[in-house]
């Protein structure tokens, strides 16, 4: 599903963002990305959805070299990929529903589907009594909530969250682990950027990390 060989991202400083990384990750897999601020989780995650490009090496996402995509086929890459960032990204002058469905919009879906697939995405994360709101009306994880909502509508083959449970407590994190959880049971591939090392411990399952934008360890859960 994901694969990236040799890659490395300079920003022209002396230490590359991400050095010569190298890692398969199968299609339904669920992986941490950890590592301390700087390791380098953002820009790995970044080159997968094409917002940033390598300096060198090659990345596939379902068989496709994102390395050599053009500038008119990204909205295509990312149709399949949806992504849940810490400042959740939301347009604020808009409302729940118009947050979420925007997604929907932009890849030309009839109203009525996307009204359907709209109701169904806050339904699954308990927020379709909010579809009038503003997103500053809502709290943090609400807020939160939403951009999960608005990253499942479109069903996609990946997920990437960056630090997605940086702002928020306790409660409101175990919450959006289990909708993580669930989306990956359905066969969405799930890629989550943390430091927070709590999450393995209660959600165990294969973690990355990085050093200074190398890959120093991948760690399969313990089973049993």
């Amino acid at each position: 599903m994901i694969q990236l060989f040799n890659v490395t991202k300079s920003y022209g400083g002396e230490i590359p963002a991400v050095k010569d990384l190298s890692l398969q990750i199968p299609k339904g897999d669920f992986v941490y990305v950890t590592g301390a601020s700087g390791a380098g989780k953002t820009t790995f995650l970044r080159m997968l959805y094409a917002a940033e490009r390598p300096s060198r090496g090659q990345i596939l996402i379902n068989r496709q070299n994102v390395t050599r995509i053009r500038a008119p086929q990204i909205p295509y890459l990312r149709r399949k990929i949806g992504v849940v960032f810490q400042d959740f990204k939301l347009l604020q002058s808009r409302t729940v529903y118009e947050n979420v469905a925007f997604a929907l919009e932009a890849q030309g879906k009839k109203r009525y589907e996307v009204s359907k697939k709209v109701y169904q995405a806050l339904k699954e994360v308990g927020l379709e009594h909010r579809l009038q709101r503003k997103p500053l009306e809502l709290s943090g994880g609400e807020q939160q909530r939403i951009a999960i909502a608005r990253a499942l509508v479109v069903d996609p083959l990946i997920l990437l969250a960056d630090e997605p449970s940086g702002n928020l407590d306790q409660a409101v994190t175990l919450e959006i682990m289990e909708l993580f959880k669930k989306a990956n049971a359905r066969g969405t591939t799930v890629l989550l950027a943390t430091h927070d090392h709590s999450l393995n411990q209660q959600f165990p399952r294969r973690v990355i990390t990085l050093d200074k934008g190398r890959l120093v360890a991948d760690q399969q859960p313990h089973q049993g």
